[in-house]
């Protein structure tokens, strides 16, 4: 799968990995599920990320 939600702009976010180019994180989104236990409520507190932005980053976290 092309991760192609996943950007990384040297002068963005010191450079880490964001999603689509937002001021989010990969990083941000994986502590975000770990907190979030419903989907919903992560959902309802951030509305710019889709379920795709989420199944990326957690693929973009397991690659080595």
């Amino acid at each position: 799968m092309k991760l192609n939600r996943i950007t990384s702009n040297p002068a963005r976010m010191n450079g880490q990995p964001c999603i689509r180019d937002l001021r989010l994180t990969v990083r941000r989104v994986i502590e975000l599920l770990a907190t979030y236990t419903e989907r919903e409520e992560l959902r309802r507190e951030f509305p710019e990320l889709e379920d795709e932005d989420i199944q990326q980053a957690l693929l973009h976290k397991s690659q080595p």
